[in-house]
């Protein structure tokens, strides 16, 4: 560490104006001349506002002869109020250390000497490269270096986040009788029954569910209906942090407790990121002080916490990295070659109809798109880690692929999601740009009358205390993710794994990867019922294949939960997927629940005595059959996959 030197408070050289500047504030100096400088200098004055004073040495030289006209040309120097003198990296330190909640990094400079000589050997690499390191700086960050404000992101996000939400508490409510009612296919009551027998008291930690209070289909549809309404709730401000945490226990009683419907990757993002937006918002009833309609076009008034900021970059760099790095770790050959996405379009559990259209395009198209894919997947999460420029880029070619991704596959609310997760690589400025004007100027104005200075020290205090919670939760959140990816990715031994997954039943932290290998065939299972055991007529679901001329549908972001399960059932045979005897079984029973989960009943009067699946390969057809016989697909038949069974 540098010696400091101390300016004599008598020297006549110095005049009465700039003695006035460091008794009553620091004084930065500066290299006028240089880009880099003044560049950097601007930015820090932003940030500092009146607590700092700045002046090119040029001007300021003359009034400090105890400092060399050379170490002014060397290095920036920071002059406190006490007269001492730092300069070099110290000083831009000391300059940050002004700013509210930047003080750690003058304390790791004066707390680990190894630092310390790290950054002041990297500012004197970068003092002699300064007409480099400003065109560097202006690749990086543009024309001037921005104060990111997240204000603005936050509203859009949390507003986003409920509409989310919402739509998947709607699309559970309509499907939860028929899929863990009394007489649905798995039945909830029967299965939190035998967790209870198993486990005991460790019940309630293995399935951390509501429904061990009241299991019965009103309940069920009690607590989505009651998503649905707390959604709205955060949509429009009202109680935010409050319903966020009801949404999440909520959200996370049918996924504890949902068995194979709810086992998605995207169910367990929503609730890490609905954990982390519960961090994100502030304790308060109402965003604005303005009343309900005000608050509707106002933001909260915190200032947006930047650990949680760069807690949601973490997950996002974790779903789109381990995307790709899951692809190449299988070893799937169709990933390799660059040939997936040629079977994709076809073989996914929800085509649209854009994906009939893109799997006819050429091979040389598919397998530049699967190179791009790649280079979103493995390359661009990297950028997250970069300065603003670069994480404008990523957000860009992250929301590229989302989009792609939207328009040829029904992913639920994925994509959606995933979309407002990149939202917290912009910052204000960047989302104001593309905003409504009217819209951006309301909520700019909620924002400024909001971010107000604390006027008391125990609140001072008390942001203190959030900001160390926060530091911790993040601590262990980062961690466990890491662990995570160290055991799936066999960097770390398997032992690791129950510490890696010792939250798992919270769904807090977890693991991501889709599509990791790809299905290059497209098997769908055909459900039919007879009488006689001789005449079969087939049952259709509302959503997955089954006429040859009905087109893909457009579903997202409702998730027909059991359409989706039969393409994972298509996957192996029956006795892989037990809950495809069950639901044969309330077929055979008639169950209505069930039955209004179906397009199609062919036994409206009574229920048939016999129920078969039969096994069929999809294709696509090409534009010349379609052309012809006005068909999206064809078949062929291969086999029965469940044979003739009955009610004993």
């Amino acid at each position: 560490m540098k010696p400091r030197v101390c300016i004599p408070q008598d020297t006549p050289e110095i005049s009465h104006e700039l003695r006035q500047y460091h008794r009553l504030r620091p004084l930065f100096i500066y290299d006028g001349e240089c880009g880099f400088c003044t560049m950097w200098v601007s930015y820090w004055q932003r940030l500092t506002g009146e607590r700092v004073h700045y002046a090119p040495f040029q001007e300021a030289a003359d009034q400090y002869p105890e400092i060399l006209l050379s170490e002014f040309e060397r290095a920036a120097q920071f002059v406190d109020r006490d007269g001492n003198v730092s300069s070099g990296a110290e000083a831009v330190f000391r300059v940050l250390a002004e700013v509210p909640g930047k003080r750690q990094w003058i304390r790791l400079y004066e707390r680990f000497p190894f630092f310390a000589r790290l950054c002041e050997g990297v500012y004197r690499i970068i003092s002699n490269r300064r007409g480099m390191a400003f065109l560097v700086s202006r690749f990086l960050w543009g024309r001037r270096v921005l104060s990111e404000e997240h204000q603005i992101v936050r509203w859009l996000f949390v507003r986003l986040l409920g509409i989310i939400y919402f739509t998947a508490f709607v699309s559970l409510f309509f499907q939860v009788r028929g899929l863990w009612g009394a007489r649905g296919i798995l039945s909830i009551a029967e299965w939190l029954g035998e967790v209870g027998m198993n486990f005991g008291l460790g019940r309630l930690w293995v399935a951390p569910t509501l429904f061990w209070l009241n299991a019965s289909d009103g309940f069920l549809q009690f607590l989505a209906g009651a998503g649905v309404f707390f959604a709205l709730l955060v949509t429009i401000g009202l109680w935010t942090r409050l319903s966020l945490i009801f949404l999440w226990f909520f959200y996370l009683s049918f996924v504890a407790a949902g068995q194979d419907f709810m086992t998605f990757q995207w169910d367990a993002l929503l609730l890490e990121v609905g954990f982390l937006a519960i961090l994100l918002v502030p304790g308060k009833r109402w965003e604005s002080h303005w009343g309900l309609l005000k608050s509707i076009f106002s933001s909260v008034s915190p200032a947006t916490p930047r650990i949680t900021v760069w807690l949601f970059r973490w997950l996002l760099f974790r779903l789109m990295f381990f995307s790709g790095a899951f692809k190449l770790a299988s070893g799937d050959p169709v990933w390799r070659n660059l040939t997936a996405l040629s079977f994709h379009y076809e073989t996914q559990p929800l085509p649209t109809p854009v994906a009939w259209f893109v799997h006819q395009l050429p091979l040389w198209f598919q397998k530049l798109s699967a190179a791009g894919t790649f280079g979103v997947e493995l390359v661009a999460p990297f950028l997250i880690f970069l300065p603003r420029r670069m994480r404008l880029l990523a957000a860009g070619t992250f929301a590229l692929l989302q989009i792609s991704i939207l328009a040829t596959g029904n992913y639920a609310f994925f994509n959606i999601l995933t979309l407002a997760l990149c939202l917290f690589l912009l910052d204000d400025e960047a989302v104001s740009r593309v905003l409504p004007r009217a819209l951006a100027g309301h909520i700019v104005r909620g924002v400024s009358a909001a971010i107000i200075p604390p006027a008391r020290p125990a609140r001072v205090s008390s942001n203190g205390a959030r900001r160390r919670v926060l530091a911790v939760i993040a601590l262990g959140i980062v961690f466990l993710g890491a662990l995570q990816v160290g055991v799936a990715m066999r960097i770390l031994s398997p032992l690791f794994a129950p510490l890696a997954y010792a939250l798992a039943p919270l769904r807090v932290v977890n693991s991501y990867g889709l599509f990791a290998v790809m299905t290059t065939t497209r098997d769908e299972i055909i459900v039919e019922g007879s009488e006689d055991g001789k005449t079969w007529q087939a049952y259709g679901l509302k959503y997955k294949p089954g006429d040859e001329k009905r087109a893909p549908p457009i579903v997202a972001p409702h998730q027909p939960r059991l359409d989706w399960q039969m393409w994972f059932a298509a996957l192996g045979n029956y006795q892989q997927s037990p809950w495809f005897l069950r639901f044969a079984a309330r077929l055979l029973e008639g169950s209505p629940e069930v039955l209004a989960l179906l397009q199609e009943n062919p036994f409206p009067s009574q229920p048939p005595r016999f129920i078969r699946a039969v096994r069929y390969e999809y294709h696509f057809t090409n534009s010349e059959e379609r052309h012809a016989s006005g068909k999206w697909w064809k078949r062929m038949e291969k086999g029965l996959y469940l044979p003739p069974v009955s009610l004993r």
